[in-house]
Formats: C-alpha cells, sequence, structure tokens
C-alpha cells in the first residue's frame, strides 16, 4: 500500500487529491493520510495543501526499497531486495536465507553494520548513512572452481559503477578498491558447493560512499578514504547502488553466457597492482617479494621472484614504494 501511494505520486507529476489516491486504491482517506504520515516519517517530502491533494517533493537518499528499485531496470539482480537500518552483517543475513531458499540475483542492503568484515577476517568499519553495505546472491551454472573469480566480477562492477560518476578506480589484487593508497572498497565472497554444483555464492560489498576523513576511526584514517574524499563532494548512495546492481546484472549474464575470460580483461584495466613491486604473505605466514606480472585464467596472481615466477591464489599482497 505504501509503495503505491509513492507510485501514484510520482505519477501525478504534480498535485494529486487524497480522494482520488484513495479511490484508485480502494481505501478509505484516512488510510491515505496515514500512508502519507509513514512516508514523510522515512524522508519523503510530501507537501499538502487544503482543495489541492499532495504533491511528492523530493525523495530521500536512503537505502530503501521503493528507492533503490525505482527505474532499476536489472534482469535478474535485484528483483528481490531486502532492506535493513542494522544488521550485524549482510552476508549472515543473505546466506540464511540462501539457505531458506532464496531466489537468484536477491540483494540484502543495510545502512549499517556491526560485524561487517572483509578477507583475511578483516573488520570493516560499516557507520550509518555513510556507505553502502550490501550483499548480492547468485546461484551460478559455472562450476565451484570458478567461484572465486566473482570478486574480480565484482571489483569491475563497482569500478564500472564509479566511472559512472567520473571516478576511476584503481583495484589492487584481487579486489580491494583503493586511492592514493587507501581503501575505498572491500569485497567478501562466500560460497556453498557440492563437488561438482555451485548452491550459491554470496558477494559482500562495502563501499565508504560519504565518510569524511574524521568519521573513521583514527587507526584507520591513514589507511581508508571514500568516493567523497576523492570526489570532493557527497554522491547519492541510492543512484550509486543502482548503478552497481546494473553492472554487477550485465557482468554476471555475461559470465553465464561465456565465462570469466571478459571479467579478467575488464580488471586489468582497473589493475593497479600489475607491474608494481609487490609483498606477498601467503595464508601459512610465508613471506617474499617481486614483480606483479599478470593474473591466469583463474584470477591467480603471476609474483617474478630473484628466484622465479610464483603463483598466488591467496594472501596478502601489499604494494611496495617505489625507491
Amino acid at each position: 500500500m505504501r509503495s503505491d501511494v509513492l507510485e501514484l505520486l510520482r505519477e501525478a507529476g504534480g498535485c494529486v487529491s487524497g480522494e482520488k489516491i484513495a479511490a484508485r486504491l480502494g481505501v478509505t482517506r484516512a488510510a491515505v493520510w496515514k500512508k502519507i504520515a509513514a512516508l514523510r516519517e522515512a524522508g519523503y517530502d510530501i507537501a499538502s495543501a487544503p482543495r489541492s491533494g499532495y504533491i511528492l517533493r523530493a525523495a530521500p537518499d536512503r537505502l530503501i526499497e521503493a528507492e533503490i528499485t525505482k527505474d532499476l531496470g536489472t534482469a535478474l539482480v535485484g528483483k528481490k531486495i531486502i532492506c535493513y537500518d542494522a544488521v550485524d552483517s549482510t552476508n549472515l543475513v543473505l546466506k540464511q536465507l540462501a539457505h531458506e531458499g532464496a531466489e537468484d540475483g536477491t540483494v540484502v542492503v543495510a545502512d549499517s553494520q556491526g560485524t561487517g568484515r572483509g578477507r583475511m577476517e578483516r573488520h570493516f568499519f560499516s557507520p550509518p548513512g555513510k556507505g553502502i553495505w550490501v550483499s548480492i546472491l547468485l546461484r551460478p551454472t559455472f562450476l565451484p572452481q570458478d567461484a572465486p573469480k566473482c570478486t574480480l566480477m565484482a571489483a569491475v562492477a563497482v569500478a564500472r559503477a564509479m566511472e559512472h560518476f567520473g571516478l576511476r578506480a584503481a583495484i589492487k589484487w584481487p579486489n580491494d578498491i583503493i586511492h592514493k593508497g587507501r581503501k575505498l572498497v572491500g569485497i567478501l565472497t562466500e560460497m556453498s558447493a557440492e563437488m561438482d554444483r555451485v548452491d550459491y555464492v554470496v558477494i559482500g560489498i562495502g563501499i565508504n560512499v560519504n565518510i569524511a576523513r574524521e568519521d573513521f576511526p583514527e587507526e584507520l584514517r591513514d589507511t581508508a578514504t571514500s568516493l567523497m574524499q576523492m570526489k570532493g563532494t557527497p554522491l547519492p548512495r541510492v543512484a550509486f547502488l543502482q548503478e552497481l546492481l546494473r553492472a554487477v546484472d550485465v557482468l554476471y549474464q555475461e559470465v553465464q553466457r561465456e565465462g570469466f575470460a571478459p571479467v579478467l580483461a575488464a580488471w586489468r584495466k582497473y589493475a593497479v597492482t600489475l607491474g608494481q613491486t609487490v609483498r606477498v604473505i601467503g595464508p601459512a605466514g610465508e613471506e617474499f617479494e617481486g614483480v606483479a606480472a599478470d593474473i591466469d585464467a583463474d584470477g591467480a596472481l603471476f609474483v617474478d621472484t630473484k628466484m622465479g615466477r610464483r603463483r598466488v591464489l591467496a594472501g596478502d599482497v601489499s604494494i611496495r614504494p617505489k625507491k
């Protein structure tokens, strides 16, 4: 009902009377007034005047379903969107929904997270009202060994969304989006699978959108940044999320048809790691340095060391400053 009232206000393009809204929806004028009040409470600027009716003057930049789905236009991703004010982790929520049968392309968005995390079990700062904390459920046809490449696909999707707002992305292998060495975006991909079949993939994406430097905890101020700091002005969170979902939607369909080769080619365009001297810390704690040469068909990083070429499939990679 609340969504119906909102759509009628949008369709009107001007004033529409409570009587007309009530007639269209088959409810009382008192019920319409209650829904208008609820929309105002949610942040919609709705003016009213005697004998004229209601007019929608502005919508809030809040991560709510009615705003995200408006003109989204995706084929699959975001057809089902579930929004929360706060959760422990959007990935945890969506994995539970996946176990309960949630459909391919389901999206969970939260205004804040309490226990958001990235790769290597690192905590991800997720304050309310200033970022995008979103998880996307995929039920792909490709094999489990291809699922880790969804992380690179997500990084490319973020990069394309940034380009829409005039921002050039720099991807640090495998999926961190950085600006001047500081982190803008974190991505965590988790999977449930059998030997020869993927049950689901959940891609969690945390984007620092409108976080000022002083908003970050002191220990993160020299390692994290935001799109607002990069651009110099705040960005509309709803519009950015829509562009991200559209980009994931296009890439996911492309992967289902053609495999990951186009995604890997696109990833190389944004990669800041390739050609740089890097320091690698492997999952077992092993450390070495070399020059990042390329990625292979699995998304693994080739590093040329003094002892020969090494293949890095997992681990922490940092770019060493040039001397």
